[in-house]
């Protein structure tokens, strides 16, 4: 596990003011938060924080204002689904430095917990501008990072404040590391990888990065196609991305050399049109018709990822293996989630698994719960499996 500070390391805090960076970037519709999962990811720190007497001070983005006062990225709108989720009342002030944040934690008792107004409202936030970062750091005695998802940026509420004041992981963020140890950094073997997802394009660090970390890497969705098709496979009228054609080549070369096994589909299901119900059949890769797109996997490489996830010790998983928000291509994937989920349940397999479609992909198939970690974080999940360094995270390391 990597040497990092948690909330195990603090103590005597009453009376201290601590400033906790959470993701509260969620989803709202009609001024209402439709998702409150990441308010729920990072209750426990700010609980556990709560009840040891602390001033809880907590700083967030919301939306992409870009510096600006924007009205409807205020993150006002959120406080209702934090009160809930916390089953307290919250305080909330309208800026995050000066006056009103001031005026707003001087009013602070022991235990109360502040929201205060979207970082992202001032540009020195992204710019991690050391003017900002200071009076941020005005705000607190103690830094606390519970939001992984936000560690691969090198903002002011991210990393810039790890160098102003003693800087811990939260719960969330803790949580986080410990599973992407087990996941890539130091997995128990096999590991195997399940990527999909619609385009190579947006993966190829990831790709790169997986064939010298894993022992059998499973491509799915229309990422498969441009593998298939850079094999002189016709892929028909499949999403597909040809002019990738040499780059799929060239990572299914590194594979070999480092003795990871690609597994890419030996038959698909495939249909003339995209639509839930469409008209679709099974067929051979080598024989996929000209006029049909390959919707799914089929269940004879479904058998084979099976078979995969059974020898694993390990399992990482980002993306679906076929167009699983329709019915019938969501059967792939589907079945390999659960397969996935009876292995970790029966204590065979550690599964982590992160990225947005992959969370909608587990959910759909009623398994999310029974992963060993399901990750919430999209882009810094990715750069995590890409091999890159998080500021966010490193920062904390630095500073054990």
């Amino acid at each position: 596990m990597p040497a990092f500070k948690t909330l195990d390391d603090l103590s005597n805090i009453a009376g201290k003011h601590v400033l906790v960076r959470v993701d509260l970037n969620v989803p709202v519709s009609d001024g209402k938060v439709t998702d409150a999962t990441r308010i729920e990811r990072v209750a426990p720190t700010i609980l556990e924080l709560a009840k040891k007497g602390a001033k809880v001070i907590l700083l967030a983005h919301f939306g992409r204002p870009k510096g600006e006062p924007v009205a409807d990225m205020s993150l006002s709108l959120i406080v209702p689904a934090v009160n809930t989720v916390l089953g307290q009342k919250i305080f909330f002030a309208s800026d995050c430095i000066g006056p009103e944040s001031e005026q707003a934690i001087a009013k602070m008792a022991n235990g109360d917990i502040l929201l205060l107004e979207n970082t992202r409202f001032h540009k020195g936030e992204e710019k991690n501008d050391q003017a900002f970062t200071e009076a941020l750091a005005k705000n607190g005695d103690i830094f606390v990072n519970d939001a992984f998802s936000a560690a691969h940026r090198a903002h002011s509420s991210t990393e810039g404040l790890a160098h102003h004041l003693p800087a811990y992981a939260g719960r969330t963020m803790q949580e986080e590391l410990e599973a992407l140890e087990k996941g890539l950094g130091n997995p128990a073997r096999p590991v195997v990888a399940i990527v999909g997802g619609a385009k190579v394009s947006t993966k190829i660090d990831l790709l790169q990065n997986l064939v010298k970390k894993v022992d059998a890497l499973v491509i799915g969705g229309g990422m498969a196609n441009t593998f298939l098709a850079a094999q002189g496979i016709d892929v028909g009228k499949s999403l597909c991305e040809h002019d990738l054609a040499e780059t799929a080549r060239e990572i299914i070369k590194e594979a070999e050399a480092a003795n990871c096994a690609i597994v890419l589909p030996v038959d698909g299901v495939v249909a003339r049109e995209f639509k839930a119900g469409a008209a679709n059949e099974v067929v051979a890769i080598e024989a996929i018709p000209a006029d049909a797109m390959v919707l799914d996997v089929g269940p004879r490489s479904v058998e084979t990822v099976n078979a995969w996830i059974s020898k694993a010790s390990t399992l990482v998983w980002n993306g679906p293996l076929g167009a699983f928000e329709i019915e019938p291509f969501d059967r792939a994937t589907v079945s390999a989630a659960r397969h996935a989920a009876a292995e970790t349940k029966a204590g065979k397999l550690t599964s982590v698994a992160g990225g947005g479609d992959t969370v909608s992909a587990l959910n759909h198939a009623g398994v999310a719960d029974d992963f060993s970690y399901v990750s919430t974080a999209g882009g810094a999940f990715l750069e995590w499996m890409e091999g890159k360094e998080l500021p966010g995270v490193s920062v904390l390391s630095k500073t054990a």
